[in-house]
């Protein structure tokens, strides 16, 4: 497995359709930053984070609003300006759904990320 991200966001996919209610990924400092931003957005429930042998892992708890979800690859570089681009791209309608950035400041969302007047790397879409 190369890309843990792309993985977590499977497996969320995978278990939001299928209807289950928890689902259990790897741990590392980005996992959690979009974790909690999907949390902070009212996409996931709580998570608790436990150690299985040698790897740091979670449990989260889905509350399942996720209609879709995904990963943008190549991560695209965008200027605050190029914003709207990639949200008509990958967002169904306007304000359904967030286009989740890596910024300078860290993972945020394109409405922060437009208020604030940052680009940044578009990792995931979330509606």
């Amino acid at each position: 497995m190369v890309d843990r991200l792309a993985d977590t966001i499977n497996k969320i996919k995978t278990n939001e359709n299928i209807g289950r209610q928890e689902c259990i990924v790897y741990s590392t400092k980005q996992i959690k930053a979009f974790v909690d931003l999907l949390k902070e957005e009212g996409y996931l429930g709580d998570y608790e984070e436990f150690t299985d042998r040698y790897a740091k892992m979670m449990k989260l708890k889905l509350l399942n609003k996720i209609n879709g979800i995904g990963i943008v690859k190549p991560h695209y570089s965008m200027s605050s300006e190029e914003i709207r681009k990639y949200e008509e791209r990958y967002i169904p309608s306007k304000d359904f759904g967030i286009l989740v950035l890596s910024t300078s400041k860290g993972l945020m969302t394109h409405r922060k990320a437009r208020e604030q007047s940052m680009g940044g790397r578009l990792l995931a879409y979330v509606y």
